[in-house]
């Protein structure tokens, strides 16, 4: 344990539980319940001119933000930070390449992905303000949709994960503090982060983690029952949806429980490995010559435009299109980042930041890109070329986009049930994923950034997870809390902002010294002086030594 550590808990503040966070969110997360299903419409309303404003007034601030979050991270891969690991000098990733992708893609977007592949592209296919009057379904409509859609997965929304979780990981194990967000902010706050300050940012980090959880489970129940619906006839309802809220809640539950390196990184895995067979039947089974132009066209389509959309803000007062879409997808970004940023720190130890930032960023946008491309350009195909089908299933209910794309591609009955059966257990395994992951993440919050929590409060927020998507839903509250975690975006960018301020100012403090250093100290390649050994009875009862951060 490195001194710093020894001092914490010293002092008393590393510690299980914390009280006020253990209490005052679940009371927050109850307060917000109740309100929703207690007066659905007014409840509604508010999130509801919230959001409003802030895509009217607040698109700039959004825009402005990813794109610098964007530049930042690219910016550290090629600075002379990159050569410092998040942890001791001498120690190495715990896992593998493989099970680190497949852990932070499953965390991160596997299932919101798997459910708006087919459905946004779509959306996008049939107008928005970057496609020109009378050119809607055509193929240039096509190109530009698949164009939007890759964007609002691909490298801003990685960047402000990737800078969030580096964060995270430099503070908790460069630095010795708890993994939590509150340690972030140390640098500008000190051991005021301890108090008041600190609740604030975690409290706000456990209820964009909860609600953002929660609104997807109980989305993507739909989706599942839309496609047991298909499969074998399960009746479409909300009772049904809420069993499965069950079921997968359990399955979660046993997954965490059995802990990071066992149920959580196996499922990954599984996901992952699922994901590349259902990727390469769509390839085979539909337009495969189509589709593999259509990967290196929209790859470098998208790199070309990327920088200008993501400085585009729509000048029309009139036009809610960007509001609905991209100011959405980033505030939907911002909400998730404590939570995807906790899990992808606490997975990511012994990783160089130069490793981990072109790891985050560059990684998943691939995947997303050849994801989207693979089932959006089928859909496309038969919209341009085919029978279509795929716009009219999806303005009739877009749970039925991916199962309606798969019977249309092909005549084969058989190769229909494997696909949409392959699919159906992908999108369960994504959730119990998600689902495990965010209870992990969680109880690190209220333990005070303790990275083994009692397995107690494992099963708690499990439950409480399932609970609250069981109950928005039977109240028809989704939709409303998930406009309630996207607004609750804007408080934590200020958050993120500052926390990404602690660690450029961390950073530069680490290497100076060395630049004054002595050619041999350079040669070694230690970023910082060894720490001298501290006898416990003598370390005062303080937050870390000055200088460290």
């Amino acid at each position: 344990m490195n001194n710093n550590k020894l001092m914490l808990r010293d002092s008393g503040l590393l510690v299980r539980t914390n009280p006020v966070m253990a209490l005052g969110s679940g009371l927050l997360i109850l307060a917000f319940v109740l309100f929703t299903v207690v007066v659905p419409e007014y409840a509604n309303s508010v999130y509801g001119n919230i959001k409003a404003f802030i895509a009217t007034d607040l698109a700039w601030y959004y825009v402005g933000f990813m794109s610098l979050a964007l530049l930042l991270s690219v910016w550290l891969i090629f600075s002379r930070y990159g050569d410092i690991r998040l942890g001791e000098d001498d120690d190495r990733p715990e896992f593998s390449n493989f099970s680190w992708f497949s852990m932070l893609f499953g965390a991160g977007i596997g299932i919101g992905i798997l459910f708006w592949s087919i459905a946004e592209p779509i959306y996008h296919f049939q107008g928005t303000p970057l496609i020109a009057a009378g050119q809607e379904q055509t193929a240039a409509a096509a190109q530009v949709a698949m164009r939007v859609a890759i964007f609002h997965w691909g490298l801003h929304g990685w960047a402000l994960f990737s800078l969030a979780g580096l964060t995270l990981a430099y503070f908790a194990y460069r630095k010795g503090l708890p993994l939590s967000i509150r340690s972030s902010l140390y640098p500008i706050f000190g051991d005021r982060i301890y108090g008041p300050i600190g609740h604030v940012a975690d409290l706000l980090a456990v209820f964009g983690t909860v609600f953002g959880i929660a609104t997807s489970l109980g989305l993507g129940a739909q989706q599942i029952n839309a496609g047991l619906n298909y499969l074998i006839g399960i009746e479409v309802s909300v009772t049904t949806q809420i069993l499965l809220i069950a079921v997968i809640s359990v399955i979660s539950t046993i997954s965490v429980m059995s802990g990071l390196h066992k149920g959580i990184r196996l499922l990954s895995e599984i996901n992952m490995k699922l994901t590349m067979v259902v990727l390469g039947l769509f390839v085979v089974v539909g337009p495969t010559a189509y589709i593999l132009g259509a990967l290196v066209t929209n790859l470098g389509d998208y790199l070309v435009h990327a920088v200008e959309l993501g400085f585009w803000v729509n000048p029309d007062p009139k036009s809610e299109w960007q509001g609905w879409w991209t100011i959405f997808y980033w505030g939907w970004w911002i909400a998730w980042a404590p939570f995807c940023g906790i899990f992808i720190a606490r997975i990511s130890k012994g990783r160089t930041i130069r490793e981990f930032v072109l790891g985050v960023l560059v990684a998943p946008t691939l995947l997303a890109a050849v994801w989207i491309t693979i089932f959006g350009n089928a859909a496309m195909y038969l919209e341009l070329f085919g029978s279509g089908g795929v716009v009219e299933a999806v303005n009739k209910d877009t749970t039925m986009a991916l199962f309606a794309t798969i019977e249309l591609m092909t005549e084969s009955q058989a190769m229909v049930i494997l696909m949409s059966c392959i699919c159906t257990v992908l999108l369960v395994t994504y959730f119990v994923t998600s689902s495990d992951s965010a209870t992990l993440v969680i109880c690190t919050l209220i333990s005070m950034g303790e990275t083994n929590p009692l397995p107690r409060y494992r099963v708690f927020w499990g439950a409480a997870i399932g609970a609250v998507a069981a109950v928005l839903l039977l109240a028809g509250g989704l939709k409303a809390l998930q406009t309630a975690s996207v607004v609750a975006a804007l408080p934590f960018s200020f958050i993120l902002i500052m926390a990404i301020y602690g660690l450029l100012t961390s950073l530069r403090a680490e290497v100076l010294p060395l630049q004054s250093a002595s050619p041999l100290a350079r040669l070694t390649g230690r970023s910082r002086d060894p720490e001298p050994e501290l006898e416990p009875e003598v370390v005062p009862a303080v937050t870390p030594a000055p200088g460290n951060i």
